[in-house]
């Protein structure tokens, strides 16, 4: 299958999954971490497809894989904060949150991977 656009990409795709159960599990945390856990949660799941989406259309493979970073950081962010969850809510299901973090972390590596060996086996200098 040819990529035509962001949406294309799988790992893009596993990463909107995972916003929705990120948005699953912290409608379950307790109220008074509405502006606490619970959002900084959020903000970093959407950070992981909303970067990669926008690096895709950057100008050149730098920026992209720039951009691929900054998801991946993102996604770092968000295993610390799930760390952090579950050792305060214990009682919460994470297996479906961590499967799915799990599955970006190594499909964004293997796409940064990618690039970065596209990038160098170019015939001109992209910068």
């Amino acid at each position: 299958m040819k990529i035509k656009s962001y949406k294309d990409l799988i790992v893009w795709q596993r990463g909107i999954e995972l916003v929705v159960e990120v948005y699953e599990l912290t409608r379950k945390l307790p109220r008074s971490e509405e502006f606490g856990l619970s959002s900084q949660m959020k903000r970093s799941a959407v950070a992981i497809p909303s970067n990669i989406a926008e690096g895709y259309y950057r100008r050149n493979l730098k920026e992209y894989i720039q951009y691929l970073y900054i998801s991946l950081s993102s996604a770092a962010e968000l295993g610390t904060q799930l760390v952090i969850s579950k050792k305060v809510f214990k009682s919460l299901k994470y297996d479906k949150v961590d499967a799915l973090l799990d599955e970006v972390l190594k499909m964004l590596s293997s796409l940064i991977a990618k690039v970065q060996k596209f990038k160098t086996t170019r015939r001109y200098d992209d910068n």
